[in-house]
């Protein structure tokens, strides 16, 4: 049962460049900088985490999200910094953890790992790697952070990795470990490698009804308990956008929702989205568009059927505008997340 008093509620954003009023498009340098903005508006409404995409192409606009997050660190308090994800397959696991280790100094501890093998490809030849290799290099390359993590000395090699021998990393963390999820795709294998590695998962929702995700979920608990490893709550993250109302927000998320998906479907053989099935997913698939009460709702059903721990909203997909960006952020803090509260508190209540 959901635990309404431990939930989290995030945001994260893939990068996305930011438009000007006029319809132009700002520049990666500026759309940076913005999304520094906005984690300090999401850590000033009280959102517990936010989460930056790595991509390395020329519709986004972060490709060292570490970065971007240590100047959030700057600007906030208490808001989580994580990426979404770090794709460890086309990484080194030592500079990996280095670097969140780094983070987690400079935010007090607020660094939170998302590892995940990519799905976009474009940093494998980017990196000088081979996509035939694509499961073996995030199988290794996870086995070895899961050493380095532990803050002990490592002695690993491997088919893609350096080898290291009683090797020690810097800088420890002061608590002794970093805080780590897996994003899953959703494969029963990915699922299954995360709770034998005991971390903690976040799925990715990003197409159809949230329901059949279920099956996963509770793969993941049965997992988790056969290998007497770590349970954790489950994560989701999709894709999303308030308005003040919600013809608007209707709008604005099909105009620049379609126009990213179209995009990214020219070199994956998706056909163009239709106005029917954008609104099949605001009403029962996996986009959270509309007015308050009606994302409100539509979240707190999520929540409640999977059984999350935390629930992120991924915001600004195409390019809206600064102020579209902001005051989303704005509405699914300060009306949304409070509203999905009270449902679930409400249907506790009712059981």
């Amino acid at each position: 049962m959901v635990d309404v008093n431990k939930l989290e509620f995030g945001i994260e954003t893939f990068g996305d460049i930011v438009a000007n009023e006029d319809g132009s498009l700002q520049s990666a340098a500026q759309s940076i900088r913005q999304i520094v903005h906005e984690g300090e508006i999401a850590d000033q409404y009280g959102l517990s985490v936010i989460g930056v995409g790595e991509h390395h192409r020329p519709d986004y606009s972060v490709s060292s999200p570490e970065t971007v997050l240590g100047a959030i660190a700057s600007v906030t308090k208490n808001i989580k910094l994580a990426t979404a994800v770090t794709v460890l397959s086309s990484d080194n696991p030592v500079r990996v953890y280095e670097r969140f280790a780094t983070l987690d100094a400079l935010s007090n501890g607020r660094a939170q790992v998302m590892l995940g093998r990519g799905s976009f490809t474009e940093s494998f030849p980017l990196f000088g790697y081979d996509l035939t290799d694509y499961d073996d290099l995030f199988n290794e390359k996870l086995a070895m952070y899961d050493q380095l993590r532990n803050e002990k000395p490592v002695t690993f090699s491997g088919n893609f990795v350096q080898e290291l021998k009683n090797q020690e990393v810097y800088p420890k963390t002061e608590h002794g470990k970093l805080e780590t999820y897996i994003g899953i795709g959703g494969s029963p294998e990915s699922i299954i490698r995360a709770a034998r590695f005991g971390y903690k998962v976040i799925i990715a929702i990003i197409g159809g009804q949230a329901d059949r995700f279920k099956p996963y979920v509770d793969l993941y608990h049965a997992a988790a308990k056969e290998l007497k490893m770590p349970e954790y709550p489950v994560a989701v993250h999709s894709h999303g956008f308030i308005a003040d109302n919600k013809d608007e927000a209707m709008e604005v998320a099909f105009k620049n929702i379609k126009a990213n998906f179209d995009r990214i479907g020219l070199t994956r053989g998706w056909a163009p989205m239709s106005r029917e099935q954008f609104e099949g997913e605001t009403q029962v698939g996996s986009f959270y568009v509309g007015d308050p009460e009606f994302v409100a709702q539509r979240i707190a059903r999520t929540i409640k059927l999977l059984d999350l721990g935390r629930f992120d909203l991924v915001y600004g997909a195409g390019n809206q505008t600064a102020a579209q960006r902001e005051r989303m952020i704005e509405l699914y803090a300060t009306k949304v997340v409070p509203r999905v509260k009270e449902i679930l508190s409400e249907k506790v209540a009712a059981n």
